[in-house]
């Protein structure tokens, strides 16, 4: 379902809060908030970009996710909230907490840490199912994903100091990577479900008719044959996230 950002899940008040970032009125946390709730986290949703302010420390949660959104990580001389973000990232890393970048929110997490954030020079995008490979570092994490859901126009360069953990054949090489213990981006889109992917090629239609689109029917039925595959993956990943000591030895 859409969430108008102040979503707030029915979990009891002791349990472990996840501070959510999404950046547009209808914007929802999807499977990643669906397997979070089933593991007994409440979800702290909050939509900087509707004025929703952010929390001066994470001392309060368990650790923050950033999501995705049709805006760029470069946009912060005309978009306020993305100079916040951006600001505010920095403070997330050092409370030591675990940090969750996807799509957009990787990129705002290159960003903050001296990587140039950028679309292909061809402009070309990257629209549905696409495949990934994990390197050396990356296998422990990944595992056997092999195929995932994209759509963005910019990538990012993998920061200094950054772990590489999967790479992509589709003009953005660098799609998912780890800094430090606890913080990591992911350039794919994990959290998506049928619904959301009903609901993007409808809204964004447009963006269909790109040469490098993967047609709408061809999404879903590839999201049929590898969504299962992908929860099965993220539960595991964000059981580890919550104690990031498993997922970086």
């Amino acid at each position: 379902m859409a969430i108008a950002c102040t979503d707030s899940s029915p979990a009891s008040p002791k349990a472990p809060s996840i501070l959510v970032v999404v950046h547009q009125k209808t914007s929802t946390p999807g499977l990643v908030g669906t397997v979070l709730r089933r593991a007994g986290f409440q979800l702290d949703i909050r939509c900087p970009a509707l004025g929703h302010a952010l929390p001066p420390s994470l001392a309060h949660h368990a650790g923050a996710i950033v999501f995705g959104g049709p805006m760029s990580a470069n946009d912060d001389s005309t978009l306020p909230f993305i100079r916040t973000e951006l600001d505010w990232i920095a403070i997330a890393l050092e409370s030591g907490k675990p940090y969750l970048g996807i799509c957009l929110g990787a990129q705002l997490l290159a960003r903050v840490l001296g990587a140039q954030v950028a679309a292909r020079s061809d402009e070309k995008m990257e629209i549905g199912y696409c495949p990934i490979d994990s390197t050396a570092a990356g296998k422990p994490m990944l595992g056997h994903l092999r195929q995932v859901f994209q759509w963005h126009r910019e990538g990012f360069e993998l920061p200094v100091g950054a772990t590489l953990l999967a790479t992509g054949t589709n003009g953005f090489p660098h799609q998912a990577y780890r800094y430090g213990d606890r913080a990591y981006g992911l350039q794919f889109h994990p959290e998506i479900t049928r619904g959301m992917i009903d609901r993007w090629t409808t809204v964004a239609i447009d963006h269909l008719q790109r040469p490098e689109a993967q047609p709408r029917d061809a999404q879903l039925q590839a999201h049929s044959i590898y969504g299962a595959e992908v929860e099965q993956w993220l539960t595991q990943f964000l059981s580890n996230w919550t104690k990031p000591e498993a997922l970086a030895a």
